[in-house]
């Protein structure tokens, strides 16, 4: 699909300023800039994040009331129950909680929702076999703020709830009787930042009670955990989670916990850990265990008391993680099939029998960003459609989802992603009340992919040292993407090298006489229609990254997308 670019526009008296006021170059304060750190006392806290860029755990609504209860636990000697979401951020929320709680003596143990046998959010059943066991206190991570009803019974039997939880609350929700429900999107929330990650959430509640009960030293240990679960649940890397994830990342390499050490070494991930190994290497395997079977190994891997077990268990991720790739591409391919098949359609709706629920998300990630549709994928089983959507840029999917509520049984998530399920009968209702919504609200002119570009680089600037200038703006991710840069005048030195049938490796030469390297990864479908010769003159937006290789490190640039004189 063709691409719009829209570059961004430089006032370059302001970059001069700022890059002589903070003694940078004039290109990493235009990029500042362009990410709203405009003034030198903005860009400079962007540029260092510090523990002082934690905001005050008490200002979230809820906080006190579940850190008066948790002190009441301690006192009483109770026993805690935690329950966790099968993502990322719930299973290494659980951890959290646990090293927290054990840090106060308190006894605790812990169910993760299990997508196959149990609806999402907080189950009753479970509660009751743990109260039976003694347990009083329920804390809950990335979920709970739906379950009126779970909550309501729990304390009918004598538990009271403190919850945990990020997502967006629906108007009409009415919100269970709570001890505290800690989000900060309640409606009385005045908390400065809501873009915290449920680990995020189960972190601040953990900052709390630590330095309630002055063991704010073991705050740093638990960083390490809410980092990791903040970037793999791609939520933006700006504000306090950026504070976050950086100060989570210093020395990880070096990290005490088994558990970690062994997933890095499947991983491969080396000493210099950034927040793409994270996002690329380490999320995807810890998500494999919600998504193929259950989530309580990533409880068991982070828990492990030896470097021996910790492996066993970290190669069982890696296994469910080539398992997970193999059934998403099946999946992907059948629903960018049926896709096709709704080549109108401003909101794209796909359903196939039996597709794996776990990479339902993963196959609508695939279809929106092929057919730059907000989409969702449903697997169909008994007459329920199970389904998982993402949004585009601009596009408030939530509130989309709201406008088609009495056709779904249920549904929860954020402006970019969410869940639901729904009657199979429904589904074509559904698909044209979606489509006609996003029809209204999605402009003519953003009905085509738009790459943003942050600056046009010459052939000439184009350099390592540009690369290492720009490291200053780690951690990348969601919210705070790597620079994507246009340079012009290039020229395909020889035709591109395919490499495993489907990625392109460029050579081109700037106007100076340069030679770049580029990587396109799936190349070959997105060149689909213009042709790369030798002697072709490029217009290329890229990514510029350092590629590290048996101890050499050279200049690449990764493709987002180009023009040629074709």
């Amino acid at each position: 699909m063709q691409k719009r670019w829209t570059i961004r526009k430089h006032d370059a008296d302001a970059v001069n300023r700022l890059a002589a006021e903070i003694n940078v170059s004039p290109i990493v304060a235009a990029m500042l800039i362009a990410r709203g750190q405009e003034t030198a006392e903005k860009a400079t806290a962007f540029l260092n994040p510090s523990p002082e860029q934690l905001h005050e755990p008490l200002l979230m609504h809820g906080m006190a009331e579940a850190v008066a209860r948790i002190k009441l636990a301690v006192a009483n000697k109770e026993k805690v129950f935690i329950w966790g979401d099968l993502d990322v951020d719930g299973t290494t929320g659980t951890v959290l909680l646990r090293q927290t709680f054990a840090l106060l003596g308190l006894e605790t143990d812990y169910h993760i929702t299990n997508r196959f046998t149990e609806n999402r959010g907080i189950n009753f059943a479970p509660l009751a076999e743990a109260r039976e066991r003694g347990f009083t206190l329920l804390v809950s991570v990335d979920t709970g703020t739906s379950n009126f009803a779970e909550v309501s019974q729990a304390k009918e039997i004598g538990m009271d709830t403190i919850i945990c939880d990020h997502h967006e609350i629906k108007d009409d929700t009415v919100l269970p009787p709570a001890v505290a429900l800690i989000n900060p999107f309640h409606p009385d929330s005045q908390y400065p930042d809501d873009n915290l990650a449920g680990v995020g959430v189960a972190f601040k509640l953990a900052h709390a009670l630590l330095r309630e009960f002055g063991m704010e030293e073991e705050i740093p240990r638990l960083l390490k955990i809410a980092a990791i679960g903040t970037v793999a649940d791609v939520v933006n890397l700006t504000g306090e989670n950026r504070a976050i994830v950086a100060l989570g990342l210093i020395d990880l390499a070096k990290t005490d916990n088994w558990g970690l050490k062994a997933l890095m070494e499947v991983a491969d991930c080396r000493a210099d850990m950034t927040s793409m190994h994270i996002g690329f290497r380490i999320g995807p395997r810890i998500n494999a265990a919600g998504r193929m079977d259950v989530g309580t190994h990533v409880v068991e891997l982070l828990e492990a008391k030896d470097f021996s077990s910790a492996r066993k268990i970290a190669a069982l991720l890696d296994a469910k993680n080539r398992e997970r790739q193999k059934i998403q591409q099946e999946v992907t391919e059948l629903a960018l099939l049926e896709a096709s098949s709704f080549p109108n359609a401003s909101f794209l709706v796909v359903a196939g029998k039996a597709w794996h629920k776990g990479v339902v998300g993963l196959a609508a990630s695939r279809v929106a960003e092929r057919f730059h549709r907000p989409t969702i994928v449903f697997s169909l089983e008994d007459g329920i459609a199970s389904g998982s959507a993402r949004s585009i840029r601009g596009f408030d999917l939530f509130a989309a989802l709201g406008t088609a509520a009495d056709l779904l049984e249920s549904f929860g998530g954020h402006t970019a992603a969410a869940g639901m399920k729904a009657k199979e009968e429904n589904i074509h209702e559904l698909r044209d009340r979606l489509d006609k919504h996003a029809d209204e609200i999605i402009p003519p002119d953003e009905r085509t992919p738009e790459i943003l570009v942050d600056a046009v680089v010459t052939a000439e600037t184009l350099s390592l040292k540009l690369v290492e200038d720009l490291a200053k703006f780690e951690p990348f991710g969601a919210g705070n993407p790597k620079p994507v840069f246009v340079t012009r005048n290039l020229r395909l030195q020889a035709e591109p090298f395919v490499m495993k049938e489907k990625h392109l490796k460029l050579m081109l030469v700037g106007d100076n006489g340069r030679i770049f390297e580029a990587v396109w990864w799936d190349g070959v479908a997105k060149s689909s229609g213009q042709t790369l010769r030798e002697g072709s003159r490029i217009e290329l937006a890229y990514v510029a990254e350092a590629n590290s290789w048996q101890g050499n490190t050279r200049l690449q640039l990764v493709v987002e997308d180009l023009r040629a004189d074709n």
